[in-house]
């Protein structure tokens, strides 16, 4: 039954006040969810949902014309006003309801599993369009946000990377799209606040997060839909909520050990007759390949995997039906049993479309979606809502693959490059096109899973750029094309982060960064954040190994050098690694780990986001700026910590302390009690240069191959 509303005045105590004042409503029986309404002066509604692990979170009005919820539909925004009619469901859900000239906007509250609440938003309008809801929360003058994308902030992905740029972890005063965009795409509809809740909209329909951008005391948030339905995690610390979050999205998946280890990868390899430095090619697979390979193994720099990006097949864009171009690539079934040998898996990277006479069978069967052209050159886009789409392509793709012994597979593009974004075109499913848009890459990824999966078992890693809701289940990720400048470092360290809050583990970036402002400075600098992240990959480097630079030292004996020490350290980190991979499966914990996550009640350790907890016994602090040979760290309290570079020191937390930190040592500090040893870091180093200073002769590393 509906209960009539009385009018009274009262004040919501604790909660942000806008500045304009109020007299309220409130709602009968709206308390047995923790949940309560008053309406403002000028008619808009405000509801408080008590929340134990914090502050009330509440759904407030903008300002004198922009209300607290809303829907549009052509261009116009309609908002609710007054008191809503009101519908108690017993003690776990509660029903709101607000009479407009466009329809009745109908609020369902519900309560979950502990004391998270799902709100759920309808309208019984008939009139023809498309709905974008509207909801605004307050936001306190201090509050803090993160989570949402792995991009630092919204714009075209080198605004990111921008000269300058001083945006953190913090999202506070950015507005972020909730749709995807090349090339760095991991995306999550979910932030975490400081206010100790956790906002997470369900679906995958667009939307915008506006975080007291366009209004200093709102968090805006729209999303199209015929209905939109939010999660808010409530009565946890931090930490909890990013567990909770892991979990309900996943859980992660674990990677093979060996996947763990450092991997090895050009943008292109080409097959000449000569090595970099004109020795003759005696043996019988890719030039590049082999020189990487006798190369690591002479200056023992420990390689687990390796991966080969496109072009390895035939065709104009190097793709064509998942066959190996053999003038490039000679013998790949031989050369994959010599990697082996060499304890190597090979990696190969797929695309979600398919070139060649494949892309023949996938239009005449109706296996396509409609698609912007790449390049200039035919690739047609699968239709991953299609299973029988699905299952032809994993047979004849990435599972054809694998059954050659392939055993991990770069997954790129899925995020907006070549999908249409188009309310009037369907998939095989009957979802529009805009829809499906932010899913597609979770399809992309699953549809890669059951095709390998039945194949390798559980020996495989999937890696993609482009993340959604779910992802995390059937792989890894890889953080998309980041330039080499100093600032694509920055942006690096954020993202790794970012992606910890989002639900996204097991990540990696390229050491060194994907083409644009290379650096040997800067790529030394992120061999210590690589080696120090869930997934450690080199590559890649201008298609050139690290003695062959474009710039002097051409022959680079100290960027060998770290290149050894951090892929030693690595393998010696692989079974820590692991054991938080399954961690963050079975708990949801992250691996990497913002400071605020372990001692959410320091301030500190929301401010210098720049240093890192790599698992819980590690603090790894990035020097991204050219020229820096000090770093200045905070140590969070409640525990003591040892200098990894130099054990004689051990610093009381709950301080800033400055430490040496030249190119080849990245900051790192050990937490006292661990256990935890790294070794002798300055010890590995010299060695690593000693063995650098004395370039091998391939001729010789060739003759001792039996291939």
């Amino acid at each position: 039954m509906y209960r009539t509303l009385l009018t009274c005045p009262a004040l919501l105590t604790g909660l942000l006040l806008l500045v304009f004042s109020c007299s309220s409503v409130r709602t009968a029986g709206a308390d047995q969810l923790g949940a309560s309404v008053t309406v403002a002066e000028n008619g808009f509604p405000r509801i408080a949902l008590a929340n134990p692990g914090g502050d009330s979170v509440v759904i407030a009005p903008v300002s004198a014309s922009v209300g607290s919820i809303g829907f549009e539909r052509g261009g116009t925004t309609t908002w609710v006003t007054g008191a809503p009619l009101t519908e108690v469901n017993g003690d776990e859900s509660i029903t709101y309801r607000w009479r407009t000239d466009a329809g009745t906007v109908t609020l369902d509250l519900s309560s979950t599993e502990g004391e998270d609440m799902m709100l759920h938003l309808s309208t019984d309008s008939d009139l023809e369009g498309h709905n974008q809801w509207h909801v605004n929360l307050a936001a306190a003058p201090d509050e803090y946000y993160t989570g949402i994308f792995e991009r630092v902030v919204d714009g075209g992905q080198d605004q990111s990377w921008a000269d300058g740029i001083t945006t953190g972890l913090n999202l506070r005063g950015e507005r972020v799209e909730m749709h995807l965009k090349p090339t760095v795409s991991a995306y999550a509809p979910f932030y975490l606040s400081s206010a100790r809740y956790g906002f997470f909209a369900h679906g995958t329909w667009p939307g915008v997060f506006d975080f007291a951008s366009d209004a200093p005391d709102a968090v805006q948030v729209s999303f199209e839909g015929p209905e939109l339905e939010v999660q808010l995690y409530l009565g946890k610390g931090v930490m909890d909520i990013v567990r909770a979050h892991a979990l309900e999205t996943g859980p992660s998946l674990v990677p093979p050990a060996w996947a763990l280890g450092p991997w090895r990868w050009r943008d292109e390899h080409f097959n000449e007759d000569t090595y970099y430095d004109g020795t003759p090619r005696e043996a019988p697979y890719n030039t590049d390949i082999v020189e990487d390979v006798l190369l690591m193994e002479a200056y023992d720099i420990p390689v687990t995997a390796f991966w080969i990006d496109r072009p390895w097949g035939p065709g104009v864009r190097g793709f064509d039906d998942y066959e190996f171009d053999e003038e490039r690539l000679p013998e790949p079934e031989k050369m994959i049993d010599w990697l082996n040998r060499h304890g190597i898996e090979l990696m190969l990277w797929i695309g979600p479309f398919v070139m060649g006479d494949m892309a023949d069978y996938a239009e005449d069967n109706d296996y396509d979606l409609q698609s912007h052209r790449w390049k200039d050159s035919r690739q047609v886009l699968m239709d991953f809502t299609n299973p029988e789409a699905v299952a032809w392509w994993g047979e004849h793709g990435p599972g054809k693959l694998a059954r050659m012994g392939v055993k991990g597979f770069k997954l790129d593009r899925a995020d907006g490059e070549k999908l249409q974004d188009s309310l009037h075109l369907s998939t095989h499913a009957g979802t529009t096109y805009r829809e499906n848009f932010n899913d597609y890459p979770r399809q992309y990824v699953e549809a890669t899973h059951a095709a390998v999966a039945p194949v390798l078992g559980d020996d495989f890693v999937l890696f993609p750029r482009a993340q959604y809701t779910g992802s995390a289940k059937y792989g890894s990720m890889w953080a998309g094309d980041t330039n080499g400048k100093p600032e694509g470092l920055r942006s690096a360290v954020i993202a790794m982060q970012r992606c910890a809050v989002m639900g996204y583990p097991v990540w990696g970036s390229d050491i060194g960064g994907y083409w644009g402002d290379y650096s040997q400075e800067t790529t030394k600098r992120w061999l210590g954040l690589g080696c120090f992240s869930p997934i450690m990959e080199t590559g890649p480097t201008n298609n050139e190994g690290f003695w062959n630079n474009p710039d002097a030292p051409v022959y680079d004996e100290d960027l060998i050098a770290t290149w050894r020490l951090y892929s030693k350290l690595r393998m010696q980190l692989v079974p820590y690694v692991r054991k938080y991979a399954q961690h963050a499966r079975d708990t949801g914990t992250p691996i990497s780990r913002p400071l605020f996550l372990q001692y959410p009640e320091q301030e500190e350790a929301w401010n210098d986001w720049s240093s890192y907890l790599f698992g819980p016994d590690l603090l790894v602090s990035v020097v991204w700026e050219s020229g820096e040979t000090s770093q200045r760290v905070y140590l969070p309290a409640g525990e003591r910590w040892i200098d990894a570079w130099d054990t004689d020191r051990v610093y009381d937390g709950g301080q800033y302390v400055t430490v040496d930190a030249p190119a080849h040592q990245t900051p790192v500090f050990i937490r006292e009690g661990s256990g935890m040893e790294l070794g002798d870091l300055d010890a590995l180093y010299r060695e690593s240069l000693e063995i650098a200073a004395q370039k091998p002769d391939l001729s010789a590393l060739e003759a001792a191959e039996s291939w």
